[in-house]
Formats: structure tokens, C-alpha cells, sequence
């Protein structure tokens, strides 16, 4: 039993804190889910038909997890100390232009509305087809298109430019 815990956690402790993170936007409140979600993994009674359809269980758990934490949460006007980053050694230019792009990209994807912000962060980050991520969100997969597509719509005007800041 300890090992497939540990096993779970290797395998999947950075997939749910990200999943989790890209709907809470709090560290903490994502590593809360990401103790939880292994454990429920454990309990899972009725096992597994395959590696593809335990890692799809554990996202789409880990997804209800961190929706079901927004409805309980109250809206919160604080920030926690350990929220803010700290900072950092000085890069290379060509390193500090890539962090500023990557932050820029992530800071607008995480603006979006949470259905075109879910269907893009599973598609892109995770790497899950429009099939894999209908199933999981419990729409079609022309809804998963249309949200993919729109999303991208909204990021275009956004991130205009953001490749050729860094061309030489």
C-alpha cells in the first residue's frame, strides 16, 4: 500500500497541483488537493483499465476537487506571505526575456474564463486531444473545440507580439 502511494505521488504530484493550480490560482489550496487526490486514488475501488485511464481519473478527480473548493471558499481580499515569490539572482538578458514571455503567456491563459482557461490548459500543457478532455469536463467534443478555439481568440489580441519580442 505504501508503495503504490508512493508510485501515485511520483507519478501524478505535478499533474494535480497544476491542474489544481490553473483553477485556484493559490499554491497552497492546489497542495492541499494534491495530498487529497492520491489518497481518493487509493481508495478507488473499482481499479483501473489501463496507465491512460488512471491518469484521467486522477485529473478529472483532482478538477471536481478544486471546483468543489471554489464553492466553499469565500472570496478572499488577502494574500498569504508564502503566495509572493521571492527574488530571484539575476539572469542573462535572453533568460529574462524568456521568463517575462512564459510569465506573460501563463498570466493571460489564467485570465481567461475557467472553460476556455480549462479546455487550453488540458490541451496545451497536458496534452490531451479534444476527445480525451470532452470526456473528462462532461461536454462534447464541438463544445471542447468552440472553447479551445475561442479562447485562443481571446489570447491572440493579448499576447500580440509576444514571439517576436525575442527574435534577433
Amino acid at each position: 500500500m505504501e508503495a503504490e502511494a508512493q508510485r501515485l505521488v511520483a507519478t501524478y504530484a505535478d499533474t494535480i497541483l497544476r491542474v489544481s493550480y490553473t483553477y485556484l490560482h493559490s499554491t497552497q489550496d492546489a497542495e492541499d488537493i494534491c495530498q487529497d487526490v492520491p489518497l481518493k486514488t487509493l481508495r478507488h475501488a473499482d481499479g483501473f483499465d489501463s496507465a491512460e485511464h488512471e491518469r484521467a481519473w486522477v485529473v478529472r478527480t483532482a478538477i471536481n476537487a478544486a471546483k468543489d473548493l471554489l464553492r466553499r471558499q469565500e472570496v478572499r481580499s488577502t494574500i498569504a506571505l508564502d503566495d509572493i515569490p521571492e527574488p530571484t539572482a539575476p539572469h542573462h538578458a535572453s533568460e529574462r526575456a524568456i521568463e517575462a514571455r512564459d510569465a506573460r503567456v501563463l498570466q493571460s491563459v489564467m485570465a481567461l474564463p475557467l472553460e476556455y482557461r480549462e479546455a487550453i490548459y488540458l490541451h496545451y500543457y497536458e496534452g490531451y486531444s479534444i476527445k480525451q478532455i470532452a470526456e473528462m469536463v462532461h461536454a462534447s467534443e464541438s463544445a471542447v473545440a468552440t472553447r479551445l478555439s475561442r479562447g485562443r481568440s481571446k489570447l491572440r489580441p493579448i499576447l500580440e507580439g509576444v514571439h517576436h519580442e525575442l527574435d534577433v
